[in-house]
């Protein structure tokens, strides 16, 4: 079984990505958030609680391919 790690960024207040990283070797893939609606400036960000549901659902699912 794949260990694979959620991982939390945050650098400034209200924004940042939960990264799912995989132990081996696989490029890890990013859920960019950002609380404030005036700078979501592109239609893939989301709200931190929205990037964390999908990088939860997204994490069990890639174990469960490998």
């Amino acid at each position: 079984m794949t260990n694979i790690r959620r991982i939390k960024h945050e650098m400034v207040a209200n924004c940042g990505s939960f990264e799912v990283r995989f132990r081996d070797g696989r490029i890890a893939k990013f859920f960019y958030w950002d609380d404030l609606p005036s700078r979501r400036l592109r239609p893939e960000i989301q709200t931190r609680d929205e990037a964390l549901e999908q990088a939860k659902a997204f994490a069990p699912a890639e174990r469960d391919k490998g």
